[in-house]
């Protein structure tokens, strides 16, 4: 079978926006519902978990560490890299740490930044990371887009400055507009047959890299609800677009011949490749 690197970017949009019914304290029944989904599939996942969330709900994290989910760093804030200089980048990322640990994470190997917002412009965060002790960064969108984006990255895992490997999300590989079709609100919004074609291509070949969110199966999440989108209408109805279809589009997955995996044992294969042990 084909590995689905799966991940949840477990983050709090609905702080200082319109949370819907109980607003924040939503956020560990959503991420329950993935644990469901992975329960039944026997299967392990990345969570890259906000500081803020950790300390609001350290509970959250003993759960998923108790299942034996892994842990992953995605900024204290959720502040976009471009909004950072290293020094900041830095101290906000050992905040993140700290509260991580303090909620019983251990070692913490990955990283993803908010949004996506690693690019060439921002390429500094990887010595960044290598320097904090990080193993891998997934936090590439190889291609166009309308917030971040670093169209010549390449669609491969890299091993960037300081030995970090960087795992980029996985574009449509087809002569098509280059969308992270496995992914948030575009594996959600796509057609499904495209979807479909979008697995086949894949299928035998390397790690299908996608993520998720809490929002994305949120279906009763008032609207607007993203302010990073400030006025833009079009945005937030795609945003909310098929919530409710999330989980049954997984198990197309799954039927597709994908099994679903956590990042820390890709990441590591990749280390013992480059070094001459795989």
């Amino acid at each position: 079978m084909t590995a689905f690197l799966f991940s949840v970017d477990v983050e709090d949009p609905y702080e200082g926006a319109g949370g819907g019914r109980d607003g924040p304290a939503r956020v560990p029944e959503l991420v329950g519902r993935y644990l469901d989904f992975l329960r039944r599939h026997h299967a392990r996942a990345t969570f890259f978990i906000v500081g803020q969330v950790a300390r609001r709900h350290p509970e959250l994290v003993r759960a998923l560490v108790d299942e034996g989910h892994e842990i992953g760093c995605h900024s204290d804030r959720h502040v976009p890299l471009d909004r950072l200089d290293r020094a900041a980048f830095r101290e906000d990322t050992l905040r993140n740490l700290d509260a991580l640990r303090a909620a019983g994470a251990g070692r913490v190997s990955g990283y993803r930044a908010p949004c996506f917002s690693l690019t060439a412009r921002t390429r500094w965060a990887h010595g960044a990371l290598a320097d904090l002790g990080f193993r891998y960064s997934s936090s590439v969108l190889p291609a166009r887009n309308p917030l971040y984006g670093w169209p010549g990255f390449g669609r491969r895992p890299r091993q960037m400055e300081g030995g970090l490997w960087e795992i980029p999300v996985t574009i449509l590989p087809l002569p098509l507009p280059p969308v992270p079709f496995a992914g948030g609100v575009y594996f959600r919004a796509l057609p499904r047959w495209l979807v479909r074609l979008g697995l086949r291509c894949r299928r035998g070949g390397r790690p299908l890299v996608g993520y998720f969110h809490p929002h994305d199966i949120d279906a009763a999440q008032a609207r607007p609800a993203f302010p990073l989108f400030g006025r833009r209408a079009l945005c937030d109805r795609l945003m909310h677009r098929n919530r409710h279809q999330l989980f049954d589009r997984l198990e197309m997955v799954a039927r597709s011949g994908f099994d679903f995996r956590a990042f820390g044992p890709y990441a590591q294969s990749l280390r013992a490749e480059a070094a001459g042990y795989g």
